[in-house]
């Protein structure tokens, strides 16, 4: 198991101009720590308040945040939300989050569409799906929607990117991990379903207790918040570190066959079941794009997108770096953004998201990123219709 993301969390922009040097110094402090234990970091991250929230100009707080962060020795940067989910919510600096996205490669940021108590923001939706359509459209195979994601009911301090923000409070550190080996390795010597979630539930406590002993004290010396550990099975694109090959491994044929579901939701009651400190999600992730054995049965044709957000309702984050058709319309994403927003407001849970058209491939066609985190995956279908009536019924629908 690695640690995916040391994510500290900081105020930009305001008094206290050595907020990032000093969080880059306990994600130092913490790497070396966890690494010294026995647990490999691949990246130190740093998250601010939202987008909505940052002082002056955003765009030069932006750019200053992303320098700074660079200087402090974290690798990435999140720019928190636009809180969009209240009846009345300004959406102005939605405007600039293409700009945001094309200006720097370190850089993530998110839109928050829906929350329990604020309901859903139909007309946030559609300005959202048009952001992801320009965003496609606009970077190289559209690449640039991985560094964007739309949030419904998200709080803060989820490590993972991009929906990682800042409550505006003191500063604070999270962990996320990188555990989809993790259920691979429980679940592939075990004789029964019970000896599975046994197995899965102890290495699960064990590991959390590990990271936990290591960073706490860190954190406590340093005046931040320990915010805990999302645990969420995060997947990496080989098969040994594969959500797919974890459901395979528990006894479904083929990731996306029937039983899909249940093992879904095996998998993320295990988590239920440990103890440990959490935060953020503490689910199942399915990232497409990010998971060796989900892209190959992509190819075969064995789920959709509506499979992916059925699954999400008994697990984890929602729609992960999921592939699109490049000429997707804006009523198709949004009604697809509705649909996500939906369940989180229903099921009172976080789910995100991360939609990526590709520009000149269409439904079927094999995606051809040169990345080292992604497995190439078949561009899934759209149902081809949106759902245009409804936005012209409604701009807000309270909680």
């Amino acid at each position: 198991m690695n640690v995916r993301s040391i994510t500290c969390f900081v105020n930009a922009g305001g008094p206290g101009a050595n907020a990032a040097a000093r969080a880059g110094r306990l994600a130092r402090d913490a790497q070396a720590a966890l690494e010294a234990a026995g647990l490999p970091v691949q990246s130190r991250r740093l998250a601010t308040q939202p987008l909505s929230s940052l002082p002056g100009d955003p765009m030069a707080v932006a750019r200053a945040v992303a320098a700074e962060g660079a200087a402090a020795g974290f690798e990435y940067v999140s720019l928190g939300p636009v809180l969009a989910a209240e009846p009345g919510a300004g959406l102005e600096r939605l405007a600039l989050i293409p700009e945001l996205i094309r200006g720097n490669d370190s850089t993530f940021t998110s839109i928050l569409v829906a929350g329990r108590e604020a309901g859903i923001n139909l007309a946030a939706i559609r300005q959202a799906a048009a952001v992801v359509r320009e965003v496609a459209h606009t970077t190289d195979q559209g690449f640039g929607n991985l560094r964007l994601a739309v949030l419904a009911n998200v709080g803060p301090h989820a490590p993972f990117f991009p929906a990682a923000y800042h409550d505006g409070g003191g500063p604070a550190v999270a962990v996320a991990l990188e555990s989809a080996g993790l259920a691979v390795e429980a679940f592939s010597p075990a004789g029964s379903l019970d000896e599975a979630r046994g197995r899965l539930v102890a290495a699960v406590e064990d590991a959390a207790g590990r990271v936990a002993a290591v960073v706490e004290p860190l954190a406590r010396d340093a005046g931040a918040r320990f915010a805990g550990i999302d645990f969420s099975y995060a997947p990496f694109p080989d098969e040994a570190r594969s959500v797919g090959a974890a459901v395979e491994r528990l006894g479904v044929e083929r990731f996306g066959a029937p039983g899909t579901l249940f093992a879904a939701s095996f998998l993320t009651g295990c988590l239920r079941q440990a103890r440990y400190p959490h935060c953020g999600f503490n689910g199942l992730m399915l990232p497409v794009l990010e998971d060796a054995v989900l892209a190959e049965r992509s190819k075969e044709g064995l789920f959709t997108v509506n499979d992916l957000l059925l699954w999400s309702a008994v697990c984890g984050t929602g729609l992960d770096t999921v592939p699109l058709p490049g000429d997707v319309t804006e009523d198709e994403l949004a009604g697809i953004l509705l649909d996500v927003a939906a369940l989180a407001v229903r099921l009172d849970k976080p789910l995100t998201a991360r939609l990526m058209p590709v520009p000149g491939l269409r439904a079927g066609d094999v995606t051809a990123f040169e990345f080292e985190y992604f497995a190439n995956g078949r561009v899934l279908d759209v149902k081809g219709a949106g759902s245009a009536g409804v936005f012209r019924r409604a701009s807000h629908l309270a909680g």
